[in-house]
């Protein structure tokens, strides 16, 4: 089978990460780059081995040579960059969210669904292997309560793309996700949300504490925060087993599993392993196999993030 060829959009922090892990991944590679900044698509390309370059999205979607295109935009260019990626038949590896809001998201699906084209969105952490370890082993019995937390200071500046609201700033969409994702993984969606926080002179999200609950009493309590140092780990405790997983819990290199009747057990990564891997052989994988949507992450997952992080936000407003 031949080398699946990928498409960068965007040339930012995480589409050189996600680049360069393309360009190293036995059968992949990166075929062309696109920004509206032609110069940067150029620069990105040739230090990806990319033959081609483009001064904006709709070229690059349009090249003939691309069969995947990554879309590494600010969340509230997602829905440009996938459609017109959808529109020209190419699969869709879009980062996390999968839109600045309910809205988009929901179009993005339906025009995938009535194409039949692949789109996924790329939350990395459900494609690390020491989270997938924890979410499939069985020991843990019934898992009680989910903790984590992501937070950072970064200092107010309404330019920055994190306090902006045009550019779907805010600690919910790009730090939330994850604690939320983590306990939608492995809790389900709960029943009832309950969140506090604060936001910031520009409107969006500074910060939000929030507990999520389910049938049975089960319970996960979460944070994201732009105005504070987070441990950034997370705690899961099942009736068998709990783990530690130690920050940042997204991406974890190491977990600690430990019980009542156990010795406690140390898994660590395995080097060349990560969730960006993980999830590029996902596409890889279901293109191969006719399937247009993961079997990781599916889009109703998706949505349904999309929809509880806009129910956390409403509450803050």
């Amino acid at each position: 089978m031949r080398d699946l060829a990928w498409g960068i959009a965007a040339t930012g922090g995480i589409a050189r990460t996600v680049g360069a892990v393309i360009a190293a991944e036995p059968g992949m590679r990166v075929a062309a780059v696109g920004s509206r900044d032609l110069d940067r698509a150029a620069a990105l390309a040739s230090t990806l081995g990319a033959e081609s370059a483009y001064g904006s999205y709709a070229e690059l979607c349009a090249d003939p040579a691309v069969d995947a295109v990554y879309v590494a935009t600010p969340h509230a260019q997602h829905l440009e960059v996938a459609e017109a990626a959808i529109a020209a038949g190419k699969a869709v590896l879009c980062e996390k969210p999968l839109a600045a809001t309910v809205a988009d998201a929901e179009r993005m699906v339906r025009l995938a669904r009535e194409a039949g084209v692949f789109l996924m969105e790329a939350m990395w952490m459900r494609f690390n292997p020491l989270i997938q370890r924890i979410a499939g082993d069985p020991r843990f019995g019934e898992i009680r309560s989910v903790q984590a937390s992501f937070g950072f200071v970064l200092p107010y500046d309404r330019a920055h793309r994190l306090w902006a609201p045009e550019l779907g700033g805010g600690a919910l969409l790009d730090l939330g996700i994850y604690p939320f994702g983590l306990a939608q993984l492995l809790l389900g969606m709960p029943s009832e949300l309950q969140v506090t926080g604060s936001l910031a002179p520009s409107g969006v999200d500074a910060e939000v504490g929030g507990v999520l609950l389910y049938p049975g009493g089960r319970r996960a309590l979460v944070e994201a925060s732009l105005l504070g140092s987070y441990p950034n780990a997370a705690y899961v405790v099942g009736t068998g087993m709990r783990a530690q997983i130690d920050a940042p819990f997204w991406a974890p290199r190491r977990v600690v599993l430990s019980g009542p009747s156990m010795e406690d057990e140390v898994h660590v990564l395995e080097p060349g392993e990560s969730g960006y891997v993980g999830e590029l052989r996902e596409v890889r994988a279901a293109l191969a196999e006719g399937r247009t949507e993961s079997q990781v992450i599916t889009l109703d997952d998706s949505l349904a993030m999309m929809g509880l992080l806009a129910d956390a936000r409403r509450q803050l407003s």
